[in-house]
C-alpha cells in the first residue's frame, strides 16, 4: 500500500517508530488520504434512509480524524452500489481516490439491522477489508461507528475510537453561579443525555475501564467527597466514607481498584481503595500536596503531581509508593497528567512564556532532561483526556467572554497527539472535565 501512504509518511514516521523510548515528531506536511464512501445499497425506501444516516455518519467520523478527506459524491463517475460487483477502479482512479468505501444495509428475518462493507484500495486493485454488522436497527449509530473503525484501523495500524463515549461537565448559567452537571454523549456529540440534575455541584468524571461505572467528585450537602455512579441503574452513592475531603479519582486498569486523593490535617496525599473489601491503603506520605494519580497501563506505578519540590511537577511511583521520581524538567507548573494506553503522559502546563498548554511526553528521562512536546494552547486549556487507542486526545478549552448567558466560556476539543488537527465536539451548552471511555462491545 505504498501508494496509498505517500501524501501521509510524514505525519505517520513517527508513529512507526514504537520501539524507540524518545518522542520524535516532527510536524511535516499533512495530506489527508482522499476516500470515495459510496452510496450503500438497500432493498427498500427505509434500508435506503437507514444507509444515507451510516454514510454520513461514517464520513463524519473519518474526516473528523483529519486523516481522510471524504471525496463528494458529486465526482463520483461509477453509479453501481453495494458488495456483489468488483468496482470500476479507472472511474474512481479518475477522480483521485485511494480508497473506496462500498455497503449494503438489509434487514434479517428477525428484524435485525445487518450491515455489509468492503473497502477498497483504488490504487492498487485489491480488497482491503470486508465486514458485516448485525444489531438492532436503533443501533445504526454504533454500526457505523464500528465501521468507521475498522477503516481507520486498517488504514493507520491504530485501533478506532469511534465507537467511544466521553463523560463530561454540562455547565450552564451566569459566570459567577454556574450550574455543574454530569453528562454523557457519543464521542460525535451525538445521543447526548444528562446524568445528574445539577442540584449539586459536581466535577472530574471518570470511567470504569468497561464503560458501565463513573467516578466523579460531589460536593452533595457542600461536602466534597468521591462518588460512584452506575450507568445501568442509574444509581450513585459515595465511594466512602473518608476524613477530609476526597477528590481526583480514577479507576485502576483492571477496575478493581480506585484511586485518589485525601486532604487531611493540612496535607494532600494519595489513597487507593479496594472497591471489594474497601479496605483503603496510604500511597504517599508527608506534609505536602500530592494530586491528580493516574495508573500506568500495567497498573504497576503512578503518575501523580505534587509541590514537594517547590512549584507543582509529575512524579512517577511504584503502585505501593516506592522509587518516586521527578519527571517534569521543562519550566513552569505541572499538572492533571493521564497515563495513555500507548505509555505516553499527557498533562497540564502553566508559564509565564506559554500560558496554559496540553503536552505530552514519555514517563522516562535522562539526566533530568525533558521529553516534553506542547500541542495546544490557549486561554484555560486544561483537563485532558486520552482516546483507547492512545493516539487522540480530549480536552477543555475556555474563552475570556464572562458575559451574563450560559455560553461563551468552556469548550471540549480533539487533537492528534503529535498537535494537528484540533477541532470542537459539539455540546448543548458550555463543557469540562471530559474523560474518554474504551471501546463499546
Amino acid at each position: 500500500m505504498k501508494k496509498l501512504f505517500l501524501g501521509f509518511t510524514l505525519f505517520l514516521l513517527p508513529l512507526l517508530t514504537k520501539a524507540d523510548n524518545v518522542i520524535h515528531i516532527t510536524q511535516g506536511t499533512v495530506d489527508p488520504i482522499p476516500i470515495a464512501i459510496n452510496s450503500f445499497k438497500g432493498v427498500d425506501p427505509a434500508d435506503l434512509k437507514i444507509a444515507q444516516d451510516v454514510i454520513a455518519v461514517i464520513t463524519n467520523d473519518l474526516k473528523g480524524s483529519g486523516i481522510f478527506r471524504p471525496i463528494s459524491s458529486a465526482a463520483f463517475i461509477e453509479s453501481k452500489t453495494g458488495i456483489t460487483h468488483t468496482p470500476l477502479f479507472a472511474a474512481w482512479q479518475q477522480i483521485n481516490a485511494n480508497l473506496l468505501l462500498n455497503g449494503e444495509v438489509t434487514k434479517t428475518d428477525s428484524g435485525k439491522l445487518q450491515v455489509k462493507f468492503i473497502l477498497w484500495d483504488a490504487i492498487l486493485e485489491k480488497q482491503l477489508v470486508s465486514e458485516t454488522f448485525e444489531l438492532s436497527e436503533k443501533l445504526w449509530r454504533r454500526v457505523a461507528h464500528k465501521i468507521a473503525d475498522s477503516v481507520y484501523s486498517k488504514v493507520t495500524g491504530y485501533d478506532g475510537y469511534f465507537n467511544t463515549r466521553i463523560v463530561y461537565i454540562s455547565e450552564s448559567g451566569p459566570y459567577l453561579k454556574r450550574v455543574k452537571r454530569l453528562a454523557l454523549m457519543d464521542q460525535d456529540g451525538a445521543n447526548h443525555q444528562y446524568l445528574t440534575n445539577g442540584s449539586d455541584l459536581v466535577l472530574t468524571p471518570r470511567f470504569s475501564p468497561d464503560g458501565k461505572k463513573i467516578l466523579y467528585l460531589s460536593y452533595k450537602n457542600r461536602i466534597p467527597q468521591v462518588h460512584i455512579l452506575d450507568l445501568r441503574s442509574g444509581k450513585s452513592q459515595l465511594l466512602g466514607h473518608f476524613p477530609g475531603m476526597s477528590f481526583a479519582p480514577r479507576f485502576s486498569p483492571d477496575g478493581d481498584y480506585a484511586i485518589m486523593s485525601i486532604a487531611k490535617n493540612g496535607a494532600t496525599n494519595i489513597y487507593e481503595m479496594n472497591l471489594k473489601s474497601k479496605k483503603v491503603s496510604q500511597i504517599t506520605e508527608g506534609v505536602t500536596i500530592n494530586t491528580s494519580p493516574s495508573y500506568s497501563p500495567d497498573g504497576k506505578h503512578i503518575v501523580f503531581q505534587s509541590d514537594r519540590h517547590g512549584a507543582r511537577q509529575l512524579f512517577v511511583m511504584g503502585r505501593n509508593g516506592s522509587n518516586i521520581q521527578k519527571i517534569s524538567f521543562g519550566g513552569g507548573s505541572y499538572a492533571e497528567p493521564n497515563w495513555s494506553s500507548r505509555n505516553f503522559i499527557a498533562f497540564t502546563k502553566v508559564s509565564r512564556s506559554s500560558g496554559f498548554t496540553i503536552g505530552v511526553m514519555k514517563p522516562d528521562f535522562v539526566d533530568g532532561q525533558s521529553n516534553e512536546r506542547l500541542i495546544a494552547s490557549g486561554y484555560l486549556v486544561e483537563a485532558s483526556s486520552w482516546a483507547p487507542n492512545g493516539r487522540v486526545l480530549v480536552f477543555t478549552k475556555g474563552s475570556r467572554y464572562k458575559g451574563k448567558g450560559a455560553n461563551g466560556f468552556n469548550r471540549i476539543y480533539t487533537i492528534d497527539f503529535i498537535g494537528y488537527n484540533e477541532h470542537i465536539i459539539p455540546t448543548p451548552s458550555d463543557a469540562s472535565d471530559p474523560d474518554w471511555s474504551h471501546v463499546i462491545d
